[in-house]
């Protein structure tokens, strides 16, 4: 993916795991919080790092995923 988006990946980063672009904080991370009832702003607390308009792009392109998979389906 590209430097300039919301998420990076790299052999030499966790070993190519999608990470926050500038961090080493895997996407999928914030995915879990959510999933476990934790709020966006308890995932922000915990990882500094990540800054809100990152973890809302990567829900946006989330959300685009699924919005495309759905439109797709119906087709």
């Amino acid at each position: 993916m590209s430097e300039s988006g919301p998420i990076s990946s790299s052999p030499d980063v966790l070993g190519g795991t999608p990470v926050f672009c500038g961090t080493r904080v895997p996407v999928s991370t914030l995915l879990d919080f959510l999933e476990g009832g934790d709020t966006l702003d308890e995932f922000l607390q915990q990882y500094p790092t990540v800054t809100r308009q990152q973890a809302i792009a990567v829900l946006e392109l989330a959300k685009a995923a699924v919005n495309r998979s759905t439109d797709e389906a119906a087709a």
